[in-house]
């Protein structure tokens, strides 16, 4: 596959519009006691606006080509690092060690490709403990999934695995002709700041994740049904659990909400010896 079509795979576009740069930027209120971390700098749009305000900039570039120019164009600027990574499984709960004073932030900035959002998003918010801040532009769509109440068409299993762990708000809608080439659809820029500890307590976070998932794996059936199917738990225990927990089992997992989901956690471990 040639470069370009990998970029196209990958659903690359590449802000040219620097006033919303600039705007981007400004979200992180960068020091030079922090470390930014861009992800996907691309063309380098925010890279230097990052690199002139940032302590450290550390940027991850899957594109050989797009980081042999970036690494030419920054290879004068001491604080700034381009690496050839994927970020998808980036190491980005070692980024402390790197900040440039320990008085300094952990800060995510990125446009990320719409094909691989997802799988980042869950990268970062597995990393969550050792970032900050996370500024991150992305479809629409997706960012008002992230931000999606329940009740609503738009609430998700990441919309709760996110909310659980993270404050987080559109801060910025951008127009399909501020990037190259022009997407067809609009794209949003997204604040997550990760919580010190989950929104409402859960005891065990994996199996938290693993019953929203189940709950949302069929959204047009009962709560009682998605959740049999998707633990694979014989329908009398989901129906004790439940009951046990206050939940209708006829309810849907789009109306529950993160208090609800984290109860119905709980009384699922109790019922079950050992979690599937």
């Amino acid at each position: 596959m040639t470069t370009t079509g990998r970029r196209r795979a990958l659903g690359q576009h590449f802000l040219r519009d620097p006033h919303i740069a600039s705007a981007i930027v400004n979200l992180a209120s960068l020091t030079r006691n922090d470390l930014a971390v861009e992800i996907g700098p691309g063309t380098g749009a925010l890279t230097g606006l990052l690199a002139e305000r940032a302590g450290r900039l550390v940027c991850l570039e899957i594109d050989d080509d797009l980081s042999r120019r970036l690494g030419s164009r920054f290879s004068e600027f001491p604080n700034v690092e381009i690496r050839r990574a994927d970020a998808r499984h980036f190491p980005f709960e070692d980024l402390g060690t790197l900040c440039p004073t320990p008085l300094g932030r952990v800060v995510v900035i990125g446009n990320l490709p719409y094909s691989v959002s997802k799988p980042i998003l869950f990268r970062l918010i597995e990393a969550r403990r050792a970032i900050d801040l996370m500024v991150l532009t992305l479809q629409k769509e997706v960012a008002e999934r992230l931000v999606a109440l329940p009740g609503t068409k738009q609430y998700s299993f990441l919309a709760v695995l996110t909310q659980l762990v993270a404050e987080t708000q559109i801060a910025l809608t951008i127009p399909p002709g501020a990037f190259k080439p022009p997407p067809k659809v609009e794209s949003a820029v997204v604040t997550l700041t990760p919580l010190k500890t989950p929104c409402v307590p859960v005891a065990d976070e994996d199996f938290f994740s693993r019953v929203v998932k189940a709950a949302f794996s069929q959204r047009r059936k009962t709560l009682a049904n998605a959740l049999s199917g998707g633990l694979r738990l014989p329908a009398k225990s989901i129906q004790a659990a439940l009951e046990a927990a206050g939940i209708d089992p006829t309810r849907r997992a789009e109306t529950l909400t993160l208090s609800e989901f984290a109860r119905l956690t709980d009384h699922l471990r109790l019922f079950i010896d050992t979690p599937p």
